[in-house]
């Protein structure tokens, strides 16, 4: 038996389009109620600080962005400073034995 199903047009989370004007309207919901329990508050001093604050939270994934390279530049700089460090240190035991080995050949030259 072939049954047909019927897939609904796109959901909230995968719209069939993106196109806002494309999109169905958004319909007010039949289970609640309508009208506000509360009243309606004046704006007019609110719209300013609102714009602000929205402005804010979008340039909130700059600021953390730029504070994660900030310490990622810090971490590499951390971490060239101890490669140097320890390169250095390598560097001055070799020298140290090569002295050794010298004044070594020195003594074993000078006893013969």
């Amino acid at each position: 038996m072939n049954v047909a199903r019927t897939h609904p047009a796109g959901t909230i989370d995968r719209p069939l389009t993106h196109d806002p004007k494309k999109q169905a309207p958004m319909k007010p919901s039949t289970s609640e109620p309508t009208g506000s329990a509360t009243p309606d508050l004046d704006n007019r001093g609110v719209t300013g600080s609102r714009q602000n604050r929205t402005r804010e939270m979008q340039l909130i994934p700059e600021a953390l962005a730029r504070a994660h390279m900030h310490e990622r530049l810090h971490d590499a700089q951390r971490e060239r400073r101890a490669m140097s460090l320890a390169t250095a240190r390598r560097m001055q035991r070799r020298a140290e034995r090569a002295s050794l080995r010298a004044r070594r050949a020195l003594a074993v030259a000078v006893m013969q």
